[in-house]
This record gives C-alpha cells, structure tokens and sequence, in this order.
C-alpha cells in the first residue's frame, strides 16, 4: 500500500517517522508500507540466518534488518529478509545512525528475498534491477509459491541466474561451502 505523501529523498525518508511501527521502503520517493512478514518468509530467513552461521559467517555480518539504498525514477530503499555483509559494508554501518547501507557504502555480499503472493514482480523484476544497479555480488529469490530457488551471480555487469529446485544442492558463489538443497531451504517456511 502506498502512502499519499509528496515524492521523499531519501535523507527526508531516513528521518520520518510518523509515530506507527509499521515498516516502510521508499519506492520511487513515495512510501511504501510492507505488510507484516509472513510467518513462511520470517522462517525461511531465519533457518538461512542460522546456516551462514554455522559456515563460519559471523554474526555482525548477517541481518534481517537493514535496509539498502537503491537506485530508481527517484530515492529508493528495500530493506530484503535476509543480508550476508561483506566486511567491507558491516564496517561502513557501524556507528550508522540507521541500518542503511547508502550509495556511498560498499555492497553487500549476498541478499535474499522471499517471494510474498501477489509480489513476483517486485522480486524478479524490480529488486532484481535495483540490486544490479548496487552490483550486488549474489542475490537469491526463494520462491515458496513457485518451489524454487534462483540464484542471481554478478559477472561482468549482468546477473547469470541458475534455478534450484527440489534435491537439486544450491551452489552459492559467495558461500561456497554450503551444503544446503533448494528443498531443505523451501522445507523451513
């Protein structure tokens, strides 16, 4: 749902707060309310959470709160389910007074979004456009609806996707130590 306000920068996005908990992204300067994450996306975040964990991915690097600056028409900020930072970016935010990796701050080494219904397009199209134009080493969409996994590798100014699905093990270009099959990962949610 979009929230009837005038175009925002991003600076103007960053300070606003209109006293609700509800969570917002900026979409081609206007608000954006997320909808409460499911419990099938909060799950699936989490059960990833824990296995970069476990491949030796500390934990100052990992978040499910972040946001990232994006660009489009105008400001933009997507804040994914789930970040794998590079050192580079986790020293860039500390001290931030917000979770925000900006324009000016280093990418983050992986992003990971699970498909909601009636979003495929937000994370197939859109998002998928905006994190190359950060050139994001590694996005993953998790599609619960569609039972499959695409992961999206930076090379050469352009994503190369390869989809996973049922017993099929991810192969991940950023964690290549993982052990992890498109269905293990759909079987969390």
């Amino acid at each position: 749902m979009t929230v009837a306000t005038q175009p925002m920068t991003l600076e103007e996005y960053l300070n606003f707060d209109d006293g609700t908990d509800t969570r917002y992204e900026l979409v081609d300067g206007h608000l954006i309310a997320m909808p409460t994450e499911s419990d099938l996306n909060d799950r699936i975040a989490s059960f990833l959470y824990a296995c970069f964990l476990k491949l030796g991915i500390p934990y100052y690097r990992l978040s499910m709160k972040a946001q990232i600056a994006v660009s489009g028409k105008l400001a933009n900020a997507r804040q994914p389910d789930l970040m794998v930072l590079s050192e580079e970016s986790a020293a860039a935010l500390e001290g931030a007074r917000q979770r925000l990796i900006n324009h000016d701050m280093p990418p983050p080494m992986l992003v990971v979004e699970v498909v909601s219904p009636q979003q495929e397009n937000r994370d197939y199209r859109h998002k998928r456009t905006e994190y190359a134009g950060r050139h994001i080493p590694e996005y993953w969409i998790i599609d619960p609806i569609a039972q499959k996994v695409t992961v999206l590798e930076w090379v050469e100014g352009l994503y190369e996707e390869q989809v996973y699905q049922g017993d099929q093990s991810i192969l991940s270009p950023s964690c290549p130590n993982l052990a992890l099959t498109a269905a293990q990962v759909l079987a969390a949610g």
